[in-house]
């Protein structure tokens, strides 16, 4: 379960570092270990003739490969989310404010103005 863990919790630090190249390299090779079983496994299937087709190994590919895209990609692709500590940011600032700033913030969003008429409108 710890192996698990490891590979699925994404690394804080930027770039590549070694371990978080070791972890890619260890998604991949569990990524081929799964297809080259489930490919196996389904030889053994009537599907055997479909899979052997250019087009029938192209749909299996993408039918694996879309669900794990995320899988072999957390840690490269992944938005940061910027670590903010109570008491900063946006809200932590309005509220430090005087009642007339606090007010003025409230207020600011809260009325919707109405849009242009899409479409030109009526005519």
């Amino acid at each position: 379960m710890k192996l698990w863990r490891w590979l699925t919790t994404p690394d804080p630090a930027p770039g590549f570092t070694a371990g978080k190249m070791l972890k890619l390299t260890a998604r991949v090779m569990l990524f081929a270990l799964v297809a080259t079983l489930l490919s196996s496994l389904l030889q053994l299937t009537p599907l055997k003739d479909t899979l052997n087709t250019w087009w029938g190994s192209l749909l299996f590919v993408l039918l694996l490969y879309i669900p794990a895209a995320r899988f072999l990609t957390m840690d490269t692709f992944a938005p940061r989310r910027p670590v903010t500590t109570p008491g900063t940011g946006a809200k932590g600032a309005a509220a430090k404010g005087s009642s007339a700033q606090r007010r003025k913030e409230r207020n600011r969003y809260a009325g919707v103005r109405k849009g242009a008429p899409k479409y030109g409108g009526r005519r």
